[in-house]
């Protein structure tokens, strides 16, 4: 047997036809699925898509690499139903680009985050981490409380536009007043963000102060929009999974 396998790797060439004809039979198993990917995920009719706020948001996010630490995605495990909720579903995920799904948890899953705390909750939590939760380990975020750059927010819907998500020409031209908009209820640009996004996300100042639009007003904005873009995982659980 040893001597046969001598044999076969003086053959250089042999084997590197043999692992390229591997790697390609590996690469097929992976990459053809998603050439059906329209016919097999199924989109939610009630998926909505991110305000721009809360599109600010998960850039902020990415940025500061809580993807790192933190999943969204919940396992159809009975511990982790039991802990986080219904389990995750592709068509959630069918406005996000990247996706954020994970596989890391140095700190919970994220996925049905939104309406778990309050908004005064996360905004403790960013600031001071172990203000609220004496055993965490994870950094603190003081810069938050900066002003949100909202300049390329039409750029952002308009790119995503392209990809699919469902951003009309009205949405894409008033980004940037839409974002202000969500942290003031009360302001004059509030009727014309209901009429673009509905009543479904949250309008208010999220970082407790109305009076300016802040990076922390964007994250937690976003955290709190997280599970809450469509019920579908929540009927397929009430259905008994199926």
């Amino acid at each position: 047997m040893l001597r046969l396998h001598y044999n076969l790797e003086k053959v250089s060439m042999g084997l590197v036809a043999a692992i390229i004809a591997a790697a390609s039979i590996g690469g097929i198993v992976e990459i053809a699925p998603l050439f059906t990917i329209d016919e097999t995920v199924a989109v939610p009719k009630d998926l909505r898509p991110l305000t721009p706020l809360e599109l600010a948001g998960r850039e902020i996010y990415i940025r500061e690499g809580c993807y790192a630490c933190h999943s969204q995605m919940v396992r159809s495990l009975a511990d982790e139903i039991d802990r986080y909720g219904p389990y995750s579903q592709a068509g959630e995920s069918a406005y996000d680009h990247p996706m954020l799904w994970g596989s890391k948890r140095t700190g919970p899953d994220l996925a049905r985050l939104g309406g778990k705390y309050s908004d005064a909750w996360h905004v403790a939590h960013l600031k001071n981490p172990r203000a609220v939760v004496p055993a965490s380990i994870m950094p603190a975020y003081p810069w938050l409380e900066e002003p949100l750059d909202t300049e390329l927010l039409p750029d952002s819907l308009a790119t995503l536009a392209r990809l699919g998500v469902p951003y009309d020409d009205a949405m894409i031209a008033r980004a940037e007043t839409d974002a202000l908009a969500q942290s003031r209820p009360d302001g004059d640009g509030a009727d014309g963000f209901l009429e673009r996004y509905g009543e479904r996300p949250a309008i208010r100042s999220f970082d407790g102060d109305p009076s300016r639009l802040t990076e922390m007003d964007a994250l937690v904005a976003y955290l709190q929009s997280l599970g809450t873009q469509t019920n579908a995982p929540y009927e397929v659980l009430a259905e008994g999974g199926q």
